[in-house]
Order: structure tokens, then C-alpha cells, then sequence
């Protein structure tokens, strides 16, 4: 092993467990810590990636599409672009200028992590739409609804697949809905009729129609990619380190999590009837790609499967700010 791996992988290694005096550096101990670092590598490249391959998938249906028809789309997007045809103010500024109260709204309810992200998801959208010449693809206004609302929603889920947001409304839907009876599909509705009311009254109703077909497809693109921003998902995991798990889950998900008492019948080694604790948490879809992370360093091995949760109420799953 290299020496500048060596030293990374103990001081890693101490600073997770504690006093450096007290730990014994063990190849099995350096074996699993080396694997902890190359599941947090491989997990910031695949975000980076989805994040920037948004990015450009955005950029294009804004530039190649929307703008030059003066359409619009739904969310924060949609004020943007309203907005940049009023008053001429460039769509890159005024981008990270309307999406910056969201994000610090998401910072609260989110976290950290997801704020920092999105910000940067954000500047690097206004940056490729301020510099990157993308070509005016058709003027066919049924054509530039439909795909300009293609790559836009594209953009939008691969971000979001990415762990950040490149438009804030469902950053705003998600707080909302944790102080109303509303769900977050009826916040982002009623908030995007009020963008298209606007872009009626000053676009025309022939835009306003044609940039809810831009909507439509948009949303629909998003739902296909992330499977719906607006439901939870139930995990289920079955491993042999259960109870490092349900610790990770607790304590860096910040997750409640329950255990049920099971007996395993048949695996790969063929039939065996052992006791095993089974354990049952209510995640949000930002945060699958990093449990899958956790959960990958402590049982690559364990078995994981997930269920669409259309809504959740009580226990931690709205209590708490996701991390």
C-alpha cells in the first residue's frame, strides 16, 4: 500500500474511532476503511456526473427551445424566465438571484449537503446558459414545447438524481406541506397556476397555453427519471449487521427506523433457518443515493429493497431536516 494512503487511511481511521492511543491498526480495520473511502469517491463522482449531464440537458431546452419562442415553464424556472422577458434582466442572473431564498430555505429543511450542491448546480446552469452556444433547435411551437419541456425535465431529475435541485419549487413545496394538510403535488400545482395565470396576462394565452404543454412534458420527463420527487419510499434491508445499520440510519440518515424480528429462510448458501433482525425505514428520494452509500460501506452484501410511499405522517420522517 502506498504511503500517502497508508497515512490517510489511519488518520481516517482515528478520527471515526477515536483516540488514536487506544486503536489498534489492523489490516481488516484499513481493508474496511479503504472501502469506505472508495464507496465516498464513487458516490461524488456519480453526483457530479448526473448533476453536470443536468446541467447541459437544461441548458439545452432553455437555449435551444424556450427562449428563443418566449415560452415558459412551471416553478422558479417559469418566474425566471416571465421575468427575463419583461425586463431584459439576463436569465443567468436572475436564475441564481430568484433560486437563492430557496435554497436557503432548503439548507434548513434539507441540509448542508443538498444546499451546497444545489448551489452549485444552480451557478453552473446560469454559467452554461451565459456562455455555451447552444443551437435554436426548431421555431415549430408544438415541437418546442414538447422538447424544450423534455430536456429541461431531464435536466431537472438527472440534478436531482444527483442529490441537488437546479429549480427551487419543490424545495418550497416540501416546507409547505410540512406546515398545511397539502401534499406536494397540490403545493406545486397551485404554485405553477399562478405562474401560468401570470404568463397569460403578460405573455399571451396562446405562450401561456403552449408553455403548459412545456409543463406537462417537463413534469412527466421528471416523474420518468426520479420516479416522483413527491413520494417517500419505504426501505426494507436484511444484512448480518443489522445493528450497525440501524446506528448509520439513525445517526447519519437521521432516519427512525424500525427493527422486526425474522428468521431467514433461504439465501444463496441454500436453506437455513437463523434468527435476523429485519429493519424498515421511511426515506425521502434525495437521500436513497446516499443510504445506498452507507449501507454499501458497513454490507455491500445486504439484501435491500424499496416501496413507493405515496404519503407518511407522524414518527421522525417530517420532524426532522434531512441530512
Amino acid at each position: 500500500m502506498h504511503r500517502l494512503l497508508y497515512r490517510y487511511l489511519t488518520r481516517s481511521l482515528h478520527r471515526r474511532l477515536g483516540d488514536a492511543s487506544t486503536i489498534i491498526v489492523t489490516p481488516y480495520r484499513l481493508a474496511r476503511e479503504f472501502w469506505v473511502l472508495k464507496v465516498n469517491v464513487f458516490y461524488w463522482i456519480k453526483s457530479a456526473f448526473m448533476i453536470s449531464m443536468g446541467i447541459l440537458s437544461a441548458g439545452l431546452g432553455l437555449k435551444g427551445f424556450l427562449l428563443p419562442n418566449r415560452f415558459i415553464d412551471g416553478g422558479v424556472t417559469g418566474i425566471s424566465l416571465i421575468v427575463n422577458a419583461v425586463s431584459g434582466v439576463p436569465l443567468a442572473i436572475l436564475l441564481l438571484l430568484i433560486n437563492l431564498p430557496f435554497i436557503a430555505l432548503g439548507y434548513s429543511q434539507i441540509g448542508r449537503s443538498f444546499a451546497i450542491k444545489s448551489i452549485l448546480a444552480i451557478t453552473g446552469l446560469a454559467i452554461a446558459v451565459a456562455l455555451i452556444q447552444y443551437p435554436v433547435i426548431t421555431s415549430d411551437k408544438l415541437l418546442v414545447a414538447t422538447f424544450g419541456g423534455f430536456f429541461l425535465g431531464a435536466g431537472i431529475g438527472l440534478a436531482m438524481r444527483g442529490g441537488a435541485v437546479i429549480d427551487g419549487t419543490e424545495v418550497l413545496a416540501i416546507y409547505v406541506s410540512k406546515k398545511s394538510g397539502l401534499t406536494i403535488g397540490d403545493v406545486i400545482l397551485l404554485f405553477n397556476v399562478l405562474i401560468f395565470a401570470t404568463a397569460a396576462y403578460v405573455l399571451s394565452l396562446e405562450s401561456a397555453l403552449y408553455s403548459m404543454l412545456t409543463y406537462i412534458s417537463a413534469s412527466k420527463t421528471v416523474d420518468f427519471i426520479v420516479e416522483g420527487i413527491e413520494e417517500y419510499v419505504g426501505v426494507t434491508i436484511i444484512s448480518t449487521h443489522h445493528e450497525e445499520i440501524r446506528q448509520m440510519i439513525i445517526g447519519k440518515v437521521g432516519r427512525g427506523v424500525t427493527v422486526y424480528s425474522g428468521k431467514r429462510g433461504y439465501g444463496k448458501s441454500g436453506e437455513k433457518s437463523s434468527p435476523g433482525d429485519i429493519l424498515f425505514t421511511v426515506v425521502t428520494r434525495l437521500e436513497i443515493a446516499k443510504l445506498h452509500a452507507e449501507i454499501d460501506k458497513i454490507d455491500p452484501n445486504a439484501f435491500v429493497f424499496m416501496t413507493n410511499v405515496l404519503d407518511a405522517r407522524g414518527g421522525m420522517i417530517k420532524k426532522r431536516p434531512l441530512k
